[in-house]
């Protein structure tokens, strides 16, 4: 399509398989659509101009299946991806669709049950290792609880950080290149999830044994679901060296967990989150270099056909505001606009190379002789400076 770049393997795009495969049942509504074979999903998503895959594990070996068969599904899928060239960045394991999983899998008040769910995450970390994942997301989807009587959280939180520490030192021991990403949602489908936002999942990963080899997995729809703000999460977790994987779609404000396109729900945050991920913080910073995966569902009103239209658009999209958050960046009036804001002077420390505490308190002009209503006159320009990014992402500039 003219004016649309087309994707490469250098963008680093892939897909959920449980995303293109998404059939179109929901809680009210029977399937749409019939469910693609996941070869058939390899090829078509080599045809769109994707880079990788990820699945759950039952996504792909249906949960029950006997060795022999799982072995079958397995050769097939390997043999498509190798052929293929298709990569396995991600793999995580479906601990909450199974009714073994009401009350979760590492926090589920039946011991038998927490057994059950560590035993299946490291089948499946083993999976991830054999096909080459880089990541091992958890969703704790499960974890959670819908009566505060009904859990004890402190032994819940224990738990969960027991369980994971067990897989972390399952990859250490075996000496797999993976790392843990904990996915953070306040709530779908229980009433209230741990860890909700990333915030939370940051501060949980601190009182770990192997916190070296945990980070997080954002999501646009799970953070503003809880009506907060995706960029600043995403921000946070990479000032603190923890953002190991990151999942895109589109959410419109707080309604129930929507999976549309990425961008298709709050645009001008969608700018802000790739102007972040490919222009880097204004004063600089680390920088995320990992897949820009997309976890969203196609709409149940689409024919299979369209499907891959729907995976299409992310990637466009994307890519789309990546060329609008450059020529943002690369212009001269917006630079002097950033200046003006102060937003490259915040880089400053707040304290003089080498000042000491006892220096900064006997300097009168910090605040005895500092006038607080001179200083209130600045204006910082914010509006300009968004109105020459809205500018920019609609194409007036």
């Amino acid at each position: 399509m003219p004016g649309i770049p087309a994707p490469t393997p250098a963008d680093k795009f892939s897909f959920g398989l449980w995303t293109v495969d998404w059939a179109g049942q929901d809680q009210f509504g029977s399937a749409s659509r019939p469910k693609f074979d996941p070869v058939e999903v390899v090829w078509n998503l080599k045809e769109i101009g994707a880079w990788g895959i990820t699945f759950h594990d039952d996504d792909l070996i249906p949960f029950g299946s006997t060795e022999a068969e799982r072995g079958r599904i397995l050769a097939r899928f390997s043999q498509a991806l190798q052929e293929s060239g298709i990569v396995v960045e991600m793999v995580t394991t479906n601990t909450f669709s199974h009714p073994v999983f009401k009350d979760g899998a590492f926090t589920s008040n039946d011991r038998r049950v927490r057994r059950f769910g560590l035993a299946k995450v490291l089948r499946n970390v083993d999976l991830a290792a054999e096909l080459g994942a880089q990541t091992f997301v958890m969703w704790g989807g499960r974890e959670g609880a819908e009566y505060d009587v009904a859990k004890d959280y402190f032994a819940a939180l224990s738990r969960y950080a027991e369980g994971l520490d067990t897989v972390a030192q399952y990859i250490k021991d075996k000496g797999y290149g993976l790392r843990i990403a904990l996915e953070p949602k306040p709530n779908e489908p229980r009433g209230d999830i741990l860890l909700p936002t990333v915030g939370h999942a940051l501060a949980f990963i601190e009182r770990l044994e192997n916190k070296d080899i945990v980070g997080l997995n954002p999501e646009v729809g799970h953070e503003q679901m809880a009506c907060l703000n995706y960029t600043a999460g995403i921000a946070q977790a990479l000032w603190a060296g923890k953002l190991f994987h990151i999942d895109l779609n589109g959410q419109k404000s707080i309604k129930f967990d929507q999976d549309l396109v990425f961008g298709h729900g709050d645009l001008l945050s969608a700018f802000g989150t790739v102007d972040l991920l490919e222009n880097g913080f204004p004063g600089g910073g680390p920088r995320y270099d990992g897949p820009r995966h997309f976890d969203y569902k196609p709409s149940r009103t689409e024919d299979p056909a369209q499907v891959w239209l729907t995976a299409a658009a992310n990637m466009e999209m994307y890519l789309l505001l990546k060329e609008r958050a450059q020529a943002f960046r690369a212009d001269p009036e917006v630079a002097a606009a950033v200046a003006a804001a102060g937003v490259t002077e915040l880089s400053e420390p707040t304290l003089a190379p080498g000042e000491t505490l006892e220096q900064f308190l006997a300097d009168d002009s910090a605040y005895r002789t500092a006038d607080p209503d001179a200083l209130a006159k600045r204006g910082f320009g914010f509006v300009r400076l968004n109105q020459l990014a809205i500018e920019f992402l609609v194409g007036a500039r």
